[in-house]
């Protein structure tokens, strides 16, 4: 399995911020780096900051009566998380950390979130928003570098897609991926082990529900990763696509390899991108869509090209987005995404839709 380089993730500055205590001998330093550096250089030195504060995504949303939802919209099931604030972004959208224990896993983890500004602009208050669950490579525990801070680009991405008309305004929901920070556990129940497969496939999609207007169809969900988070978003969508329609899945493994399998080939093969493939051709449908990112500086194209070349039929879609001069690692990937896998995606997935303006 390879471990991806996560690149910087670390938080960048923006909007405005709520100045924490200080001591009185502090104010004339203060002065002193507003006058010389600027609001920045004091939000760098740590003096500015609401970091851990509580966040409340969808302000609008308890306005809209339920008899105008509209049938293809689910609301917030419920109950609502307890999110705080790790970042901003330079257009005020957030992304907060809740920690989340899996009903149907019984795992406890951190989950990561960032809601585009659509999604509070009342246009859009009978809206569903398509979700986009992004799983890191390396470790991914006790961290996902795509939630940890917006360095990585994957928000601003989004955000500049969604400006620019190619890309929807997805929802990002960043879980962990791994029970802890010795093994990998192939995004799988693997038996007698923390049942990650079960987190990722109902637990995960199950806390987007609860919080937040997502869509009652397949059309609205699909995933994104890297690396062995790859591995886990390109399975999940074989494996069940009924509930899944399609995933960005970079620098990505075709087969499970963890030591925890220990031979155990029968589970194994239910959780190998290569047999789920094979069982979704035979059963002709449902259609899903896989788009292979690859760096011209790694390894692995290949492999990508021959599962193409071999299961890029019937009911499963492929396409493979080469990106020139990268690497194995997330700032790679998100440029990839740039380049034209974001706007891939969201010719597949379905649209938050605005209410007509009024004349």
């Amino acid at each position: 399995m390879q471990h991806d380089q996560q690149g910087d993730d670390s938080p960048t500055t923006g909007g405005r911020r709520r100045p924490k205590r200080r001591r009185p001998f502090l104010i004339g330093g203060l002065a002193l780096l507003l006058v010389a550096g600027g609001g920045g250089a004091a939000y760098m030195a740590g003096l500015f900051s609401d970091i851990g504060d509580p966040v409340s995504f969808g302000k609008i949303q308890e306005s809209a009566a339920a008899e105008d939802i509209r049938p293809e919209v689910l609301m917030p099931t419920g109950p609502k998380a307890g999110f705080s604030r790790t970042s901003r972004l330079p257009d005020g959208t957030q992304i907060a950390v809740t920690t989340l224990t899996g009903a149907k896993s019984g795992f406890t983890g951190d989950v990561w979130v960032w809601v585009p500004k659509e999604y509070d602009d009342p246009r859009y208050a009978k809206s569903g928003f398509p979700v986009l669950i992004a799983l890191p490579g390396g470790r991914g525990y006790p961290k996902n570098y795509w939630g940890t801070g917006p360095g990585l680009g994957l928000q601003q991405a989004v955000i500049d897609g969604a400006r620019e008309g190619t890309s929807h305004p997805f929802i990002l929901v960043m879980p962990v991926i791994n029970a802890d920070t010795k093994n990998h556990f192939d995004g799988s129940d693997i038996p007698g082990q923390p049942k990650m497969g079960t987190w990722m496939a109902d637990d995960v999609p199950d806390f987007a529900k609860a919080n937040f207007r997502t869509f009652t169809s397949r059309d609205g969900w699909a995933f994104m990763g890297s690396s062995s988070g790859g591995f886990g978003a390109f399975k999940h969508v074989l494996k069940y696509p009924e509930r899944f329609k399609a995933v960005i899945a970079s620098g990505v493994d075709f087969v499970p390899d963890s030591p925890l399998w220990k031979g155990n080939r029968q589970a194994m093969d239910a959780n190998n991108p290569e047999k789920l493939a094979e069982k979704l051709i035979k059963a002709g449908g449902p259609d899903v869509y896989i788009n292979f990112q690859i760096g011209t500086k790694e390894s692995g194209r290949d492999m990508a090209e021959k599962f193409m070349k071999q299961y890029g039929k019937g009911p499963v879609h492929t396409r493979l987005q080469v990106i020139q001069d990268g690497e194995h690692n997330g700032k790679s990937y998100v440029r990839g995404m740039r380049e034209g896998s974001l706007a891939w995606i969201s010719k597949v997935l379905r649209a938050p839709t605005p209410e007509p303006a009024v004349r």
